[in-house]
């Protein structure tokens, strides 16, 4: 049985004796990023490249089970995540030059009634095209925003193509261009599992509401989640929030409650509830397969803030000593960081904060300045590329793409878009009704609560 390691080297290998020598086609696109390990920019304290599995295109990867190179081996893949199918052979074997002027030709046909929604941590091959780019909330926001269009190519990951399919027209199609998109933080919280705590909850903390009216728990799910588990928190009187709210977000809940379960990513939960002068003591870890989550009775009675045992791959990898060795050979460095991040990295840094929030801060920093980043690659190496008076680099010498993010290929764009022009609507990501409408009032919460 061929590996995936044998399936990576044989596609490396095709591309290496395919690809053109140095200097060939100018004027064209660049050269095939996608098919080259991702490396550290010169500026960075260090040089190193990403998992050369990486180099493999990713209908390759497709063919195996798991989130892909660079994903946390530890992180289990549901056996229900969807797989995309194959791809047809004209868009696996066309050159990047072929597929650019096909999905430009094919832009150009389609004119308004699609519109290409890019995330920040996209391929720039991929960015390049979309009529906006932002973090997962912005661009379903965007999807709302834009009545005029019949459908929106969402270039992310599947539990953003399902708040834009929420937030936008039912007669609006909002399509995944590859279904193996997916987001292992959001798998690491099951609908099951969240009823299931959910009712060890009700059973240690009971139902009815203190002297004040807050009730024992309310449940709150960061935007990196699934559409159920968002309806979840609008059946039971919860909301949903994103990292540039949370602080707003856990401020509505303790009005309503006496504390807060949080899930998927336990580091946004514990960064966001430090900042509010909650200690770790008062944040018990829930971990799905334990009763009580691992806990004592005493320990969920005195809980402020019930983290789920969740976590981002990528933000995971940031260290306190990447940080230092960042101070060491860059003396005057400012260090921001993404909230996913471990707490001791996030209390490292001079700064934390949502990718827009890094965005801004690099906007605004002063020219010559040197500002070590605690986020996902691609959007580091482009906000480089927009600041070159800036020095701009990430923390991690050896850091991945989201692995998952990386899925989105021109390939599959090219597909997406010639679909649509023939009539057809691939990979359409549709929420239920009663999901859907649960979903809508807990975002419609959370957008009521600004900070």
């Amino acid at each position: 049985m061929t590996s995936v390691n044998d399936l990576i080297r044989g596609a490396a290998a095709r591309e290496a004796a395919t690809r053109p020598p140095a200097g060939a086609g100018a004027g064209k696109p660049s050269g095939p990023v996608h098919r080259r390990p991702i490396a550290l920019r010169a500026t960075g304290p260090a040089v190193s490249s990403c998992d050369s599995g990486l180099a493999a295109d990713p209908w390759v990867i497709d063919r195996v089970a798991g989130y892909g190179p660079g994903a946390s081996t530890r992180d289990p893949i549901p056996g229900d995540a969807p797989r995309q199918g194959p791809l047809p052979a004209s868009y696996t074997a066309a050159s990047d030059e072929e597929l650019h002027d096909r999905i430009v030709a094919a832009k150009a046909k389609l004119g308004d009634r699609v519109r290409i929604l890019g995330h920040f941590y996209q391929r720039d091959e991929i960015v390049r095209y979309a009529d906006f780019v932002g973090d997962s909330f912005m661009l379903a926001q965007a999807a709302k925003g834009h009545p005029e269009a019949e459908a929106f190519v969402f270039c992310g990951v599947h539990f953003m193509a399902e708040t834009a399919d929420i937030l936008s027209d039912p007669d609006q199609a909002v399509i995944l261009p590859n279904l193996a998109a997916g987001c292992s933080m959001a798998d690491m919280a099951t609908i099951e599992q969240v009823e299931d705590c959910w009712r060890e909850l009700v059973f240690e903390l009971g139902e009815e509401p203190d002297a004040e009216g807050r009730l024992p728990v309310i449940p709150v799910t960061y935007m990196n989640s699934s559409a159920a588990i968002k309806a979840f928190c609008g059946r039971n009187g919860g909301i949903v929030c994103t990292s540039s709210n949370a602080r707003t977000v856990l401020e509505w809940a303790f009005e309503r409650g006496q504390r807060v379960v949080f899930f998927p990513d336990q580091h946004l939960g514990r960064n966001t509830a430090k900042a509010m002068g909650i200690p770790e003591e008062l944040m018990p870890l829930w971990r799905p397969h334990l009763a009580r989550g691992g806990n004592t009775a005493q320990q969920l009675a005195d809980a402020r803030v019930i983290l789920w045992n969740g976590f981002c791959s990528v933000h995971k990898r940031f260290t306190v000593e990447q940080i230092e060795r960042a101070r060491a050979e860059y003396p005057g460095v400012r260090v921001i960081v993404h909230p996913e991040c471990p707490a001791a990295v996030v209390e490292a840094a001079d700064g934390a904060g949502s990718t827009e929030y890094i965005r801004k801060e690099i906007e605004a920093a002063e020219p010559g300045s040197v500002i070590a980043v605690g986020t996902e690659i691609n959007l580091v190496n482009r906000l480089q590329e927009q600041h070159p008076e800036l020095t701009v680099f990430c923390l991690d010498p050896v850091v991945c793409p989201c692995s998952t993010m990386y899925r989105i290929h021109p390939a599959y764009l090219a597909w997406t878009l010639e679909s649509l022009l023939a009539g057809e609507t691939p990979n359409r990501i549709t929420v239920s009704g009663d999901v859907a409408e649960d979903s809508r009032v807990a975002l419609e919460r959370m957008l009521a609560a600004r900070p």
